[in-house]
C-alpha cells in the first residue's frame, strides 16, 4: 500500500531524535500496524529488523533476549541506526520485565544503542506491561480505526460506503463481493480478535456468552439497551457484572463499546445503561444479515446505520481529553454529548427534518458550549465525518 497514515510521519521524526525511547504501537487488529513498520523500514536512514511472536512458550524470554542481542551486534557493525520491531509482544510472558532489563543494560553500556519498536493488538495487555515495568522509558502510539478521510484518500470510498463497509483497509478489496466480504470480517477478523486477543486477556468462563454478547451488542449499535434487558436474550448470562466486564474486554480489543449516559455525577454515569456502539461499522454490517442496498433502501434503518457511523467516527478521535457520552431523560434524547477541555457539545443525528426536543431540554438543563443537529439543511453527516470532532467546539 502506498498510502501512509499521518502517524507515519510523526513516528519517523521520533526515530531520528537522540532520546532513544521505546516506541510502543498498539491498537486493534487489521488497522495497519505491521504495514506502518514495513513502510518505515523502507527508509535508508536506518536498518530495520522485524520479528513477530507466534507460539511462544514460558521460555520465550530467552528468545526475546536472543533477538535483542543479535540486533545489538548488528548495530555495532552498522553505520546507521538499527531498529528492532517486535510484533505481538504481549504474547510473551513477562515481556516488559525482560525488555526493561535489556534496555537499561544497553543504555548503561553504550550510547550507540538499538532503537526498539514494540507492537501489540491488545491495549489491555500492553498497558498492563507498560505500567508495571517500563515507566519513563517509552512513548505510546494508540492507533485507532481508520477515519473516513484516510479511507477516502487511500481507496476513494464514498461516505455511504464508509457507513456500511466501515474502515478495515484489508477488507476493501472484497467489498464488490459482499458475501466474501462478510465472511472475511466474521471469520478472519472478528473470530481472530476474540480468539487471539480477548480470550487471552484473562480466563473467560463462558466464551460462548462473550461471543453472543458481541453479536447482540453489534446488532444494537447506536441503541440504548440495559444489561438487564440484554440478559433476557442471553440465556447463559447470570448477572450484569459479568456482561459489563465482557464488554470492557471487547472494547479494549477494538470491537464493541458501551457509551455512558452523560451526568455531572461520575457514579451515575457508571451505573447507566450503555448505548451500544461498534468501533467500526463493518462489525454492524457483517453481523446484520442485510446487504448494502437493503440497508440504504429503508430510510429509518439507514438512519441507524448513519448514527452508528457517527459514533464510530467519534470513537476514532476519542482519547484522554475528548470523551463521548449520550443523554436521555423521559422521552427526550441526545445522540451524543462530547466533552473537551471542560466544555460540552450536544450532537443530534437526523436524516430528515423532524423536530428535535432532546437538544432543547439538554440545553436548558446543562447549558452546553454549543449544540448541533446533523441534517441536510445545515451540517450534513457526510461533512461531519471529514472533521475532527474538536472543531465543533
Amino acid at each position: 500500500m502506498n498510502y501512509k497514515r499521518p502517524v507515519f510521519y510523526e513516528l519517523s521524526e521520533r526515530l531520528l531524535d537522540s532520546k532513544g525511547l521505546i516506541q510502543v504501537i498498539s491498537g486493534p487488529r487489521q488497522i495497519g500496524k505491521t504495514t506502518l513498520v514495513q513502510q518505515l523500514f523502507k527508509s535508508k536512514k536506518w536498518t530495520g529488523i522485524y520479528h513477530v511472536v507466534e507460539g511462544m512458550s514460558e521460555s520465550s524470554s530467552a528468545w526475546l533476549e536472543s533477538v535483542y542481542n543479535s540486533a545489538m551486534l548488528k548495530q555495532k557493525q552498522s553505520k546507521v541506526k538499527v531498529i528492532l520491531a517486535i510484533d505481538e509482544i504481549q504474547k510473551i510472558p513477562n515481556w516488559s520485565e525482560t525488555i526493561k532489563r535489556l534496555y537499561d543494560e544497553q543504555k548503561f553500556q553504550s550510547e550507540n544503542h538499538v532503537q526498539l519498536i514494540l507492537l501489540g493488538s491488545s491495549n489491555w495487555l500492553m498497558q498492563k506491561g507498560l505500567s508495571e515495568s517500563l515507566a519513563g522509558r517509552f512513548e505510546q502510539w494508540n492507533l485507532t480505526h481508520w477515519t473516513f478521510n484516510e479511507m477516502h484518500e487511500a481507496f476513494g470510498i464514498t461516505p455511504e460506503e464508509y457507513a456500511y463497509f466501515g474502515s478495515y483497509p484489508g477488507a476493501q478489496e472484497f467489498t464488490t463481493n459482499e458475501k466474501r466480504w462478510k465472511s472475511y470480517i466474521q471469520n478472519s477478523l472478528i473470530e481472530t480478535v476474540i480468539t487471539k486477543d480477548v480470550l487471552l486477556m484473562e480466563r473467560i468462563e463462558k466464551p460462548a456468552l462473550l461471543r453472543r454478547l458481541f453479536e447482540l451488542g453489534s446488532q444494537y449499535s447506536s441503541q440504548i439497551l440495559s444489561y438487564t434487558k440484554m440478559m433476557g436474550q442471553l440465556q447463559e448470562a447470570k448477572n450484569t457484572t459479568t456482561l459489563a466486564h465482557y464488554l470492557e474486554l471487547l472494547s479494549s480489543a477494538g470491537l464493541l463499546s458501551g457509551l455512558q449516559k452523560f451526568a455531572m455525577d461520575g457514579a451515575r454515569r457508571r451505573s447507566s445503561s450503555p448505548k451500544w456502539q461498534v468501533q467500526n461499522n463493518a462489525l454492524l454490517s457483517a453481523t446484520s444479515g442485510l446487504s448494502f442496498k437493503q440497508a440504504m433502501s429503508d430510510k429509518k434503518l439507514w438512519g441507524r446505520w448513519v448514527e452508528s457511523c457517527i459514533g464510530a467516527h467519534l470513537l476514532a478521535y476519542a482519547d484522554s481529553d475528548l470523551e463521548i457520552f449520550y443523554w436521555n431523560e423521559s422521552n427526550a434524547e441526545v445522540d451524543f454529548i462530547l466533552k473537551w477541555e471542560e466544555k460540552y457539545v450536544a450532537l443530534e443525528v437526523k436524516l430528515n427534518h423532524d423536530k428535535v426536543t432532546g437538544i432543547d431540554k439538554f440545553k436548558k438543563q446543562f447549558r452546553p458550549h454549543k449544540v448541533y443537529q446533523l441534517d441536510s439543511r445545515g451540517l450534513s453527516w457526510q461533512e461531519f465525518i471529514t472533521m475532527d470532532p474538536r472543531e465543533l467546539f
